[in-house]
């Protein structure tokens, strides 16, 4: 069965972001494939503020990553540009971590003015990391995520539409590759 990792790089929890990424595992589960998810939060801050390259407590994390034929790789957009947080779990994955595995980034932010973030922040660190299938990235708007009483989201239907294309993408780019 091909495995698709999901790592989430937003600081809070319940978020829109997280949101988005379990919509898009369930799409992903729908269809056979195994899933899992990485919150970096949940990750020990001590390592990643230390960064501790070979902490035992990143491994786990690691072994997901490096078992996946694909990542989803989500985050908020704070200052036009992904968190902190991931990128201080990104700085701890070894040169060339994420060669062979087709990418779908994900962001979330405010305006549509930091609609490139995704290509201007987070693409140069995965192809440093050496990302070599990345996929157009989706970037939401949070007025296109409504969260509802109990803390689950409703995506507005031009959203769905593109994420249900972009899940597609990713499920053909790994059948190609």
């Amino acid at each position: 069965m091909t495995k698709i990792v999901a790592i989430v790089g937003s600081p809070s929890h319940p978020s829109r972001t997280y949101g988005i990424v379990e919509y898009a595992l369930n799409l992903l589960a729908e269809n056979g494939f195994e899933i899992d998810i990485i919150s970096v939060r949940d990750l020990p801050s001590e390592d990643l503020i230390f960064g501790r390259y070979n902490s035992p407590a990143l491994e786990p994390a690691k072994a997901l990553i490096q078992a996946a034929s694909g990542l989803i790789i989500a985050t908020p957009v704070y200052k036009a540009a992904y968190t902190g947080v991931l990128k201080s779990f990104l700085d701890l994955l070894p040169p060339k971590f994420l060669s062979g595995k087709v990418i779908l980034p994900i962001a979330t932010g405010g305006t549509i003015a930091h609609l490139l973030s995704i290509d201007y922040t987070l693409k140069p660190v995965l192809s440093e990391l050496g990302a070599e299938y990345l996929l157009n990235g989706v970037y939401v708007v949070d007025k296109q995520i409504q969260r509802q009483e109990d803390n689950s989201f409703l995506f507005d239907e031009e959203i769905q539409q593109r994420l249900q294309k972009s899940i597609q993408d990713l499920e053909q780019a790994i059948k190609i590759i």
